[in-house]
């Protein structure tokens, strides 16, 4: 499964941070943050990911090499200082023959908890015919955020995006009744990139995703568990206090797991050593001391 991470851009909205280290180093709880990405990538089974990169992109490289430390395979599409934008990356990504037949993408400043296997799944059964009214091209991962998190910028109704708007006002929010929000994961066919977007042109994901919704060809996965990014100073600080909550449930959960085993290996012993003597420890007898002696 091959999962495409986006991770060219400047990030200027977490300057002066970005002015020395590309968003997807930026330390989180002790580590890169591209450390946690990667290690929750391949949890979810994703086994080859394609970083596009350009923004001090030499950096990212160093850091990740070939992907082997997280069990994954890793290829490179460096835009070098001639950004493409999101989907601008794609189309060079599928021009240096990277892309497979169809594929996830997410962005390098997102942290996503969901299961990754289930959004591939449903663009393969879009494709295929499935229940679609019409073929599929895409499949987004929407959540019902309601302007919680972040703006809310989709439609979402019984299984498909009827309508992604993300530069929508308030005004239009409210007419259209965009209630879900772009969750930063999707599904694509490889021909639908070479289709819609134009080598050598600087586009947006965002564009793409607006026109596949109007023309009723981009599906929707919903999930219920909200999404983090470090994207923002505010992204960043919950993702890190997540991270460390969960760090230190696992030293906690590992504390009793060794304690459990030296309690077991405990028991053992003394069962063993029983069991060389011929006596059970309820069967063992008592050794009497020496007599009293009575003055």
């Amino acid at each position: 499964m091959q999962c495409v991470v986006l991770a060219g851009g400047l990030g200027t909205r977490m300057r002066p941070w970005t002015e020395t280290v590309p968003k997807i180093l930026l330390p989180v709880a002790g580590r890169p943050f591209v450390d946690h990405q990667l290690r929750l990538l391949a949890a979810r089974g994703v086994t080859e990911v394609v970083l596009c990169i350009g923004y001090r992109g030499g950096m990212v490289r160093d850091v990740v090499g070939d992907g082997a430390a997280w069990g994954l395979t890793v290829r490179y599409v460096d835009e070098g200082p001639d950004l493409r934008g999101t989907a601008g990356a794609l189309r060079l990504a599928l021009d240096a023959g990277c892309l497979a037949p169809d594929f996830l993408v997410t962005y390098g400043d997102s942290y996503l908890p969901v299961a990754h296997r289930p959004v591939l799944r449903a663009l393969r059964a879009g494709a295929a015919g499935g229940d679609a009214p019409e073929p599929v091209d895409a499949v987004m991962v929407v959540h019902r955020n309601r302007d919680a998190w972040d703006t809310s910028n989709a439609r979402y109704r019984a299984g498909r995006v009827e309508l992604y708007d993300k530069g929508a006002d308030a005004a239009t929010r409210a007419r259209e009744r965009l209630e879900h929000i772009d969750y930063g994961l999707a599904a694509l066919r490889r021909d639908v990139v070479a289709r819609e977007v134009p080598p050598g042109e600087v586009a947006d994901l965002a564009d793409l995703y607006h026109r596949l919704s109007v023309a009723g060809r981009l599906r929707g996965h919903e999930v219920a568990r909200r999404f983090h990014e470090i994207g923002s100073p505010g992204g960043l600080a919950d993702l890190e206090k997540l991270l460390l909550r969960r760090e230190q449930r696992a030293r906690h959960v590992g504390h009793l797991r060794r304690a459990q085993r030296a309690g077991r290996a405990g028991r053992a012993g003394r069962a063993s050593r029983a069991d060389r003597s011929g006596w059970s420890s309820q069967e063992r007898p008592r050794v009497a001391g020496p007599p009293r002696t009575v003055q």
